[in-house]
């Protein structure tokens, strides 16, 4: 069972990945938020900053989803199994 979680989880990964062009978009309203808070850092730390917090957001946003696929995906199995309480 853990198996086909983890295959699942991998294809949910490389489906939630974002494109190129959504990552710059996303990498430049970033830039324009914290633009105050990133001015007195370098060109290239401000660039490898941005990346960061691209990534971190994606790779949370990717954990989240695969915790609500997990979740649903185990709310609905007592629906379809009979199981009875035994007494000890």
């Amino acid at each position: 069972m853990q198996h086909i979680l983890n295959l699942n989880s991998e294809k949910m990964s490389m489906k939630n990945q974002i494109t190129a062009k959504r990552r710059k978009e996303l990498k430049n309203k970033m830039a324009a938020v914290f633009s105050e808070n990133i001015k007195t850092l370098s060109p290239d730390l401000q660039d490898a900053l941005l990346d960061d917090l691209v990534t971190a957001l994606e790779s949370r946003l990717n954990v989240l989803n695969r915790i609500h696929q997990n979740t649903q995906f185990i709310t609905t199995i007592p629906e379809s199994c009979e199981y009875e309480t035994i007494e000890t």
